[in-house]
């Protein structure tokens, strides 16, 4: 049995504070690995200066290097759009694994709004990284009120591959003012630097090209 982490995002353009978020994670919670998961498409966020998929895997690839992270566009692989379907992929994919899904304090304030989103919480643990800005609104959100029941305390966070579903743990992190937005703003071209046409998939292996 091997312990991963899945965090999801767009990673336009992966950072140093995806990677110190994610080392935290994996502290507290004795990760095997990490698994980055660069979206092909987030169906919440706008299209329009959104980079191409092989410049944000190879920017997450980068950032993830030397560390217990394995950066990963399998879902392009799955043909999966929603996150509900790509655990429901992953789960069945990999059965030897045990998995917990992480996000920020900014996504559980809005997860009432994702697709089957007490089916995912049903599936597998979730660990929720506190983010400045956030954390009123994301305690006092609709799924919130519904989670509340199965908040498992932080001091037992390593012991997560116990918890039967629902599950959902609290993590205090120090704030990290870096984001792919203001990263945007200062260099809306910062893809260029990675205008190799394709990229290797670090997990599944398979050449991650513009033209798919």
């Amino acid at each position: 049995m091997r312990r991963i982490g899945l965090l999801g995002g767009s990673f336009n353009p992966a950072h140093g504070g995806h990677r110190a978020i994610s080392l935290f994670a994996a502290k507290a919670l004795g990760f095997d690995e990490l698994w980055w998961l660069v979206s092909p498409g987030n169906p919440l966020k706008p299209a329009k200066g959104m980079a191409p998929l092989p410049a944000r895997l190879e920017s997450a690839r980068r950032q993830a290097r030397r560390a217990p992270i394995r950066p990963t566009a399998i879902e392009r692989d799955l043909r999966t759009r929603y996150t509900v379907d790509t655990l429901r992929a992953l789960v069945r994919r990999y059965p030897r694994n045990r998995f917990i899904w992480l996000m920020g304090a900014d996504n559980l304030a809005q997860f009432d709004q994702w697709k089957d989103w007490r089916a995912i919480a049903r599936m597998m643990p979730i660990a929720v990284i506190a983010r400045p800005g956030y954390d009123d609104v994301a305690l006092g959100s609709p799924s919130m009120a519904w989670l509340r029941r199965f908040v498992r305390p932080a001091r037992q966070s390593s012991d997560w591959t116990e918890w039967r579903p629902p599950a959902l743990v609290l993590l205090r992190f120090r704030p990290d003012p870096r984001s792919a937005t203001l990263l945007r703003q200062v260099d809306p071209l910062w893809h260029r630097e990675y205008e190799a046409r394709q990229v290797r998939d670090p997990l599944t292996r398979r050449l991650i090209t513009l033209k798919e």
